[in-house]
């Protein structure tokens, strides 16, 4: 396994699972930064990290990867050199782009699970219609202002057009910018979103097919409820057979 002293960690079940598993992140801020520190502490073989933004100055305080010397920098780029950082033996691939309707199949079936670190509501929808069409599990999470969310969409399990059924329109949810982001909850959904992903690798998931569980996360009273999902009756997003159309609209932040 990656990282210091790892001969004190506690053996994870399937181990080699975990070496041999390729994980696409889809976001290398907030929420990407502590998931993929995570899977590396974890002993994950290889990350790829997307992400077209660039590092901002506002970025540094919560997304850990990031350096003062990295403002400007593409934020996929930045991560995986902070990951190289810490862990110099762990395999990475920064991918300066958008995953979108041109590539979004093929990396997805690349790889063998996929966690949603974006902070669009369209997108995140966009990547669970790619999830149920590839047979790939993703991993959603979203944070906003006090609140956060993280569930795993697994083959034949509910997706999240079940939980929510479609996007709300732009103008009714905030922009991250304009209702804020606690860095310190979407570090704890980011390493959430991790433990799902190793749940998966390791074998451990459990519970029956066709059902999921919403795991919500408050801030404000430090306490947090699971929400078991099922999936919804004649649910568009369980029967996509083709590439959904990339949303180009601007985005609110999620949950």
């Amino acid at each position: 396994m990656h990282g210091h002293g790892t001969d004190h960690h506690p053996r994870i079940p399937h181990a080699s699972r975990l070496e041999r598993a390729r994980i696409l992140l889809v976001g290398a801020g907030g929420l990407g930064c502590p998931a993929s520190l995570a899977l590396a502490q974890a002993g994950v073989g290889h990350l790829t990290l997307a992400d077209p933004d660039r590092v901002d100055v506002t970025n540094l305080p919560r997304q850990l990867w990031h350096r003062p010397s990295d403002v400007g920098r593409n934020k996929a780029e930045s991560a995986v050199a902070g990951l190289a950082r810490a862990f110099p033996e762990l395999s990475t691939e920064a991918l300066g782009e958008r995953v979108d309707a041109s590539n979004a199949e093929g990396l997805f079936r690349a790889h063998d699970a996929v966690i949603d670190a974006t902070d669009g509501v369209a997108t995140k929808f966009f990547l669970s219609d790619v999830a149920v069409l590839t047979g790939v599990p993703l991993v959603y999470g979203g944070v906003l202002r006090m609140q956060g969310q993280a569930m795993r969409v697994d083959p034949g399990g509910p997706c999240l057009r079940c939980l929510y059924e479609a996007p709300p329109p732009p103008d009714s949810v905030p922009t991250c910018a304009q209702a804020g982001v606690l860095g310190s909850l979407a570090g704890l959904v980011g390493a959430v979103q991790a433990l799902l992903t190793l749940e998966l690798l390791s074998g451990a998931a459990q519970g029956p097919r066709g059902e999921s569980t919403l795991h919500v996360l408050d801030a404000v009273s430090l306490l947090g409820r699971r929400t078991r999902v099922t999936q919804a009756p004649e649910c568009e997003g369980c029967r996509v057979t083709a590439v959904p159309v990339y949303p180009e609209s601007a985005e609110a932040c999620t949950p």
